[in-house]
């Protein structure tokens, strides 16, 4: 998400100490921007909360491994204390101190360890932010779209004083190449369902009827596992019937956090278009734009929103989705069903994005 003076074509980093796996998972990484990587998007206290507190790494103790266990196999998932023992967060990490609410680069202070990689990105230990901008800049331009890659980065340096950087995947970002304004001076407020100033996506959609949603009259952020496992089933349903579907839900999606979402993978929402985060009073939303697991969101074209729920302007109408036919319901889900085609629209330069019932 573009903060402050940021532009979306520059893009944004999510990184993490350990293997990779942590951040194609969805889990707790540190954002940035390449082209601003001194900008914090986090305050001192939303750092703390929301900082990595393991890592993945190679198990060397493992001799004999079980093939049947699949990429976790050799793996061992370790607490953050235990890079700090290995010497691997030196250049990694900050001290979060309670009393002023701030924090302190480096480690050698006491106080709980928040991973925002400062030395790295505000002290340039090494170059990374601009070695990233460079590469995103010299592909995008030569693939003729916008890009993801996949990196890793050995802090270790050589005689010459330089670390390694290892590109190890390109993506192109497949885009939709309609080009639709929203102007929010025209909005049709009667017929408003929903109103996002930071979505995902591009054009028009005309053949949607369906919206699976979490109640949030039920909604327990203890029970996300349930919520998982029921959206599984509805989605199975909609897949038999070859139905596509709007779903709307709390925190973010596919997360491998249970206390900050649903935990679902990708194939058990695999029928939804557009998905929507939102935020509650006690369940603040950390948006999901940049990980893995939305990679599948842009590579098909699925529209992504997210809604905060102490915004002026996003908005979702309850009073209408409560108020729609009932095609199934569970304990913490409800699929509803409109007698016409939502009409939704999603301007990709400003990221807004809005979704219209008809009477």
């Amino acid at each position: 998400y573009p903060y402050s003076y940021m532009k979306p074509d520059e893009g944004f980093a999510s990184i993490a100490l350990g293997l990779g796996k942590y951040v194609v998972e969805g889990e707790k990484t540190y954002r940035f921007s390449p082209v601003h990587p001194q900008l914090e998007m986090y305050t001192p206290k939303e750092l703390f909360k929301n900082s990595q507190v393991h890592f993945y790494a190679v198990d060397l103790n493992k001799k004999d491994l079980n093939l049947l266990e699949g990429e976790d196999a050799g793996l061992i998932k370790l607490e953050i204390d235990q890079a700090e023992k290995h010497g691997t967060l030196k250049h990694c990490a900050s001290v979060y101190d309670f009393n002023s609410e701030r924090t302190i680069p480096g480690i050698t202070d006491a106080g709980p360890r928040v991973l925002n990689f400062a030395n790295i990105l505000k002290y340039n230990y090494i170059p990374l932010a601009k070695t990233i901008e460079v590469i995103l800049d010299i592909i995008s331009e030569s693939m003729g779209t916008p890009i993801e890659t996949e990196f890793a980065i050995d802090l270790n340096k050589d005689r010459e004083g330089r670390a390694t950087f290892y590109l190890l995947q390109i993506k192109p970002l497949i885009k939709n190449i309609i080009e639709t304004e929203i102007n929010i001076d025209k909005i049709d407020n009667e017929k408003l369902l929903l109103y996002s100033e930071n979505g995902m996506g591009n054009g028009r959609i005309t053949d949607i009827s369906d919206v699976i949603f979490v109640d949030l009259d039920r909604f327990d952020k203890l029970k996300t596992e349930k919520v998982r496992d029921e959206i599984d089933q509805l989605n199975s349903l909609m897949v038999q019937e070859d139905r596509k579907y709007i779903l709307v839900g709390p925190g973010r999606w596919g997360t491998r956090d249970r206390f900050i979402g649903i935990p679902v993978n990708w194939s058990q929402i695999s029928n939804a278009r557009i998905i929507v985060e939102m935020s509650m009073e006690d369940f603040p939303l950390d948006a999901s734009l940049g990980s893995h697991f939305f990679h599948n969101v842009i590579s098909m074209n699925v529209g992504y929103f997210s809604v905060k729920h102490d915004d002026l302007i996003d908005y979702i109408n309850w009073e209408k989705l409560k108020n729609t036919q009932v095609v199934n319901e569970s304990k913490y889900l409800k699929h509803v069903r409109f007698n016409k085609p939502l009409e939704i629209i999603m301007d990709g330069k400003k990221r807004h994005s809005l979704i219209y019932f008809q009477d």
